[in-house]
């Protein structure tokens, strides 16, 4: 009896410690389970803090990068004058208006495309009353206005020796037109406040000033008291509306200068000691007009005074983009392109130089005037297609090695 009631408490003892042993694991179990929650829950916060400060991060590198990589595109044109044989040509006798569009259908993307457009206006807009006319005196309808907003032209200097064709009267309504085409003008002035103020422009976070001057004004005299209508060239007004610019705290300023010799494809002295002055006072970039023939072209790293050092950079003449001349080398320019880029710091890169080498193609029926893309057409011929012919094919590879001499490719 003794012998089972051991037996007895042995099994209640085995049974109790089961039992407890059981509980314990439960309990252990829970308790490793919901640290293990615990742990997995501090996990999936932290990734997903880490999820927000990397994409912080990363929108903070993003805006950095941004920052380093804003840039602006600017094309540039030379000349753009009307002689009588362009305007009869774009006259439409059934409707009685003018319509230049077509000559540019060939390369206008080559300006559309671009964030800003510039050139130099070489006549004047002083209406029909006056009479339409051309060398030596320009005017020109006004159509032409509109055609070249239509073409992408945002700033035309209007500083040049032909200005004053139509005398200050002439001077106004060419700002008046062009205001109303919505093309800005930098050269020539309405009133002496206007002459007092620089323009600028505000684009692709770049704020840019022009200035535009001109050697002279064909020996026709400028009214007294409305001297401000035209800036010609002087060492002092160049350093002054640098200063002004300046002031403005632009990243960029840019002249347009009337200069230099006719039909002479080098710069001359005064042009190079001209280019020097701009440059040590701050202007950045230098387009050329007046010799109606391509100069040569050149990057600058140019050290001030107070020892910063800058990039610049000059075409001593872009040639004609419009005009009736036959002269030699009249008829070829070039679209040039610049890529200008800005540094988290502010400081200004030229990043690229290249242009689109054109052709003014008189064609000697109506719509006769067409500025052709001559590597374009070049090539199409050599592919096969001889629309312009073995004469024009011959002509535009000698005016395309000509131009490649005056503005060598790298």
């Amino acid at each position: 009896m003794e012998k089972e009631n051991a037996l007895i408490n042995i099994l209640i003892i085995i049974i109790l410690l089961t039992i407890c042993m059981a509980c314990f694991y439960i309990v252990f179990t829970v308790t490793q389970n919901e640290e293990y929650i615990q742990m997995v829950n501090s996990i999936r916060k932290y990734t997903e803090e880490m999820k927000e400060a990397s994409v912080e991060t990363s929108a903070e590198v993003t805006e950095l990068i941004e920052i380093e990589e804003k840039s602006i595109t600017i094309s540039v044109i030379g000349d753009i004058m009307c002689h009588n044989t362009q305007y009869n040509d774009a006259y439409n006798y059934q409707t009685g208006e003018y319509d230049f569009s077509y000559v540019f259908e060939d390369i206008k993307e080559y300006i559309q495309n671009s964030d800003l457009a510039v050139g130099n206006l070489e006549t004047t807009f002083a209406g029909s009353a006056v009479g339409y006319s051309s060398y030596p005196t320009f005017n020109t309808p006004d159509a032409l206005s509109s055609n070249l907003k239509e073409l992408g032209l945002d700033v035309l200097s209007t500083a040049n020796n032909h200005s004053l064709d139509m005398g200050y009267n002439g001077v106004v309504r060419t700002i008046e037109i062009l205001n109303e085409a919505g093309i800005s003008n930098v050269g020539t002035y309405s009133s002496y406040e206007d002459s007092e103020e620089i323009l600028i422009k505000e684009i692709n976070d770049f704020k840019i000033a022009f200035l535009a001057y001109s050697y002279g004004t064909n020996e026709i005299p400028i009214p007294k008291g409305k001297e401000y209508c035209i800036n010609l060239i002087n060492d002092e007004k160049i350093i002054s509306d640098t200063k002004k610019a300046k002031e403005e705290n632009v990243d960029l300023i840019i002249s347009i200068i009337h200069w230099g010799y006719e039909y002479n494809t080098r710069p001359s002295n005064e042009q190079k000691r001209l280019m020097n002055l701009m440059f040590e006072n701050g202007i950045d970039l230098i387009f050329g007009s007046h010799p109606h023939v391509l100069q040569e072209m050149e990057k600058y790293n140019i050290k001030h005074e107070d020892g910063e050092e800058k990039q610049g950079f000059v075409i001593f003449s872009l040639g004609n983009f419009m005009s009736g001349q036959v002269m030699e080398f009249t008829r070829q320019s070039v679209i040039l392109n610049l890529v200008i880029k800005k540094d988290v710091n502010g400081r200004i890169i030229i990043d690229n130089i290249d242009y689109v080498p054109i052709y003014m193609y008189d064609r000697g029926v109506k719509k006769r005037y067409k500025l052709l893309d001559i590597e374009k057409e070049i090539e199409k011929y050599e592919s096969g297609d001889t629309a312009i012919g073995a004469s024009m094919y011959n002509i535009l590879r000698k005016e395309l090695d000509h131009i490649y001499n005056i503005l060598p490719r790298d």
